[in-house]
């Protein structure tokens, strides 16, 4: 018979190896836990695209409970309807709020309350060696209620943002954070980086190649940019729109400013031709330049820049934003005069 302090001895063994056991069965489903949670919080979006280099979809996280999405700023969102498919399957129509040009962001709004939702507070930024999780709709594989793609990376570095696409530079500078897992891919962005304890390290930014090298760029921009790309566009976020027979337009050559004419129904609003002596002439606007913010709203045509002009009460500053030669230009066209009209 086996002596009494032996039995206990192997008893002790066999308490330890059980708890070991369930501990490592714990923390590898940790996880997959935290991996669930996070894509309960991305959404799938869906709008304008659908041709080589212009896909329809990309994704974003839900910022708040009350239906506050943000997204990246792309052509997917130049769309009459955006539609926003949640984890569970709900497929909700999402309106524009408005977009930060400089960090390339966009606010939408759902109809929809009691979502599960990241929480946009302050933190560090995250260090090298984080292990992280990337949590977006990468090649569109996810559709209705199937769960976004996850994948498991870890923080390579914390630098300025060096990046172009195509031939023009990215627009914003500031610290990202590079990541060792393969999310420069279509629909990945907008998606979430996530920490192993499932806090919001920042979201997965547009596809860009690094300019120094020409490499493709994996990382996210970090929380404290999203907190300040929200702020800026709610304070210059106009109300909600009304329907299309009911907003008023600005005839913008009042301003001096000549557009291109809408022969499709989103003709990107380039300017043809600016008048000598005008405002526009004043603040420097060129033929050629593309017109993408209005006071804050995003525009796809000239009428949405005759009805975003409109919208700006009389005697307040008009200021817009530009691309030119692959470079964002911000001008101020002076207080807009009262006279407003249909063209």
């Amino acid at each position: 018979m086996m002596p009494v302090a032996a039995r206990c001895a192997w008893g002790l063994v066999a308490v330890l190896a059980a708890t070991a056991v369930g501990r490592a069965a714990a923390e590898s489903a940790a996880p997959q836990r935290t991996a669930a949670a996070a894509a309960r919080r991305v959404v799938k979006v869906y709008g304008a695209g659908g041709l080589r280099g212009l896909e329809s979809y990309q994704s974003g996280i839900v910022i708040s409970p009350d239906g506050r999405i943000l997204t990246v700023m792309s052509t997917v969102l130049d769309a009459d309807v955006v539609t926003c498919v949640f984890d569970d399957g709900r497929r909700c129509e999402a309106r524009v709020v408005g977009i930060d040009p400089r960090r390339e962001l966009a606010l939408l709004q759902v109809e929809e309350h009691d979502l599960p939702a990241f929480a946009l507070t302050p933190r560090p930024r995250a260090r090298p060696g984080t292990r992280v999780l990337a949590a977006s709709n990468l090649f569109g594989v996810a559709a209705g209620d199937e769960r976004v793609s996850v994948q498991r990376g870890v923080v390579s570095a914390v630098v300025p943002l060096e990046a172009r696409r195509g031939a023009a530079e990215a627009p914003y500078t500031g610290g990202v954070v590079l990541v060792d897992c393969t999310t420069s891919n279509p629909g990945a962005a907008g998606g979430a980086l996530v920490d192993s304890r499932g806090e919001l390290v920042g979201m997965l930014g547009k596809e860009s190649r690094s300019t120094a090298s020409g490499i493709w760029l994996n990382y996210a921009l970090p929380v404290d940019e999203l907190l300040l790309g929200v702020e800026a566009i709610l304070a210059g976020a106009p109300p909600p729109p009304t329907a299309a027979a009911d907003r008023p337009r600005f005839n913008v050559r009042g301003l001096g400013l000549v557009l291109v004419p809408d022969l499709l129904e989103r003709t990107p609003p380039f300017v043809d031709s600016v008048q000598v002596g005008s405002p526009a002439a004043a603040a420097g606007i060129r033929p050629d330049d593309l017109v993408i913010v209005v006071g804050g709203r995003a525009v796809a045509s000239r009428a949405a820049v005759e009805e975003a002009v409109a919208a700006i009460p009389t005697g307040e500053r008009v200021g817009l934003t530009l691309i030119r030669d692959g470079t964002l230009v911000e001008v101020d066209l002076g207080p807009r005069p009262r006279e407003a009209k249909a063209p």
